[in-house]
């Protein structure tokens, strides 16, 4: 059986009104990834990944970069036990 690893993540900077989110859904599909997105009010972003740990980890690699617009201050992934559903979504607020 394939290992998965499922993180919780928040993402902080310049994130909101840059594509932060539908880029983050692209990349993560892209990736085969289970999970979701959403903005946070404190201006952040937070997101679940879950899949294969080595496209979990290309996924937070990427995070610190983001789309072209974005200014990343910090990426915070903590290990959760709990996968989501299949299929990743942009969660609305």
């Amino acid at each position: 059986m394939d290992t998965i690893r499922t993180v919780d993540v928040v993402i902080r900077g310049r994130v909101q009104g840059v594509g932060y989110r539908y880029w983050t859904s692209r990349e993560a599909e892209r990736r085969g990834l289970n999970g979701h997105v959403r903005n946070r009010a404190d201006g952040g972003v937070e997101a679940t990944f879950s899949g294969p740990p080595d496209a979990v980890d290309a996924m937070l690699d990427a995070c610190r970069q983001g789309p072209a617009d974005a200014v990343v201050s910090s990426v915070e992934a903590a290990d959760s036990g709990d996968p989501p559903d299949a299929g990743f979504r942009i969660l609305r607020t």
